[in-house]
């Protein structure tokens, strides 16, 4: 070939996985069955048309150089759509263990879908708090319902969330008006029953009002057998003054299960917004947390336990987005890491180049009890401007010997020892969150889960 002759440049397609293929072709088949009018059905079509761009992350994309969901996911199972599959609240009760005794509004979603019999409101419904389910507002035309949807603004842009646009099938609409103060936590729950290898998707909106606190608790259980796949996006929003705490609980599921969970969050000037998530008995979970300051004067408080055997793969993704002056983050993650489980931390942190006086730390640490454990810790500073304080930090160890002499050395047997010392460990972490009602029914959940991988 002569050396003068014009080189053409090339595009080679990117063969799809059979579990790529699966998701366009099962679009195909229920797109006339999921909620909404045109404009949603326009948003859905354009997200699974980015998704076909994009496929399903990879270990070449950076942000998933640990959990290649192209690799993982070898097959899509057939999405649920319609209404909510059978379960009771004993069932519910039992997948939920400590939780479900909190006394709080219940708004319960089986399958992808609002059940409202297993639900239960309070008298201050439509005083100091509005709900809907999302299928309400997907049929209504929810005007900024539909605009919230169809951006395409990063994270909005990503895989996972492109394909929670397409199957989203129900999920909250929640709002707590200007200076409400639920004396309630409001409990989300969200029950994968129904038959083997079937696939969930839904999708939350919750706005804290100006000067309004609550509490949200989210809790993704598996409550009837056989593998599932859930993707799960909450859209949160603290108005100015507002606070709230954000409990997340991942639970349950038998191998070949796996949870991808998304969380947009906004918080206004002088707000705050305290996370934490529990991730326990879970083969394959993805939890990401997007948190944009938009307001001056913001505070906000990211914790969280992983608690893995067996080959468990649990990976926590942080993007922490300083976009405005005098704001302040803190992240503290623990880890109890048993068999072949394996853990990820990716915790980043952007300082943009006006957002001067930010205080920013975090710190992922784990408790390794097997050779043949792993975890990657991957924590990033992006700073671009100088009046900062900033910091991360990362460990893994294993139990301290020397304290384990020292507890046996005063009576206490092996085991017993073993267990406290796992138990202190993660109670740093646990004991982030403010409400007694949700930390104490957390740490039994933890406890329990810790235990039982010794027994």
């Amino acid at each position: 070939m002569s050396k003068d002759k014009d080189q053409t440049e090339m595009t080679v397609a990117v063969p799809r996985t059979k579990a790529e293929q699966a998701y366009s072709a099962a679009f195909e088949a229920v797109a006339s069955k999921l909620p909404g009018g045109p404009e949603i059905a326009g948003a859905r079509k354009a997200a699974i048309g980015a998704f076909a761009g994009l496929g399903l992350p990879h270990r070449r994309v950076e942000e998933w150089k640990y959990t290649d969901l192209r690799a993982l996911l070898k097959e899509a199972f057939a999405p649920s759509v319609g209404a909510a599959g059978k379960a009771d609240a004993g069932t519910l009760d039992a997948a939920l263990g400590a939780l479900a005794e909190i006394d709080a509004v219940r708004l319960v979603f089986i399958d992808g879908a609002f059940a409202p019999t297993l639900s239960r409101l309070d008298g201050e419904h439509g005083k100091t708090y509005h709900f809907d389910p999302l299928t309400k507002g997907l049929e209504s035309g929810f005007g900024w319902l539909a605009a919230r949807i169809a951006d395409t603004a990063e994270p909005k842009s990503t895989p996972v969330v492109a394909l929670n646009t397409a199957f989203m099938t129900d999920g909250a609409l929640l709002r707590i008006v200007k200076g409400g103060r639920p004396a309630k936590p409001f409990h989300l729950i969200f029950a994968s029953t129904g038959g083997d290898k079937t696939a969930t998707t839904t999708r939350s909106f919750v706005e804290i009002g100006e000067g309004a606190d609550a509490v949200v608790i989210e809790s993704h259980i598996v409550a009837g057998s056989g593998a599932k796949q859930t993707n799960a996006v909450t859209e949160l929003e603290v108005l100015d003054g507002g606070r709230v705490q954000h409990i997340k609980l991942t639970s349950g599921g038998t191998t070949g299960s796996a949870h991808v969970g998304t969380w947009l969050s906004r918080l206004g000037a002088k707000s705050q917004y305290r996370a934490f998530h529990l991730t326990a008995a879970a083969p394959l979970v993805r939890n990401e947390l997007w948190a944009t300051f938009k307001g001056e004067g913001g505070k906000l408080d990211i914790s969280g336990c992983f608690l893995g055997r067996n080959a468990d793969h649990i990976d926590t993704t942080l993007v922490v987005d300083h976009a405005v002056p005098g704001c302040e983050s803190r992240e503290l993650f623990k880890g109890v890491l048993d068999d072949r489980a394996r853990g990820i931390f990716q915790g980043k942190v952007i300082v943009r180049p006006d957002a001067q006086k930010t205080d920013g730390k975090q710190m992922a640490q784990a408790l390794m009890l097997s050779e043949d454990a792993e975890f990657d810790s991957k924590p990033e500073l992006e700073i671009y401007a100088d009046d900062v304080v900033c910091g991360h930090g990362s460990t893994a160890a294993e139990i301290d010997e020397d304290l384990m002499f020292y507890l046996r050395s005063r009576g206490i047997p092996p085991a017993e020892a073993r267990a406290l010392l796992i138990e202190s460990f993660v109670g740093e972490a646990l004991e982030k969150i403010e409400d007694a009602r949700v930390r104490e029914a957390l740490t039994a959940i933890a406890v329990g889960r810790l235990r039982g991988e010794r027994a």
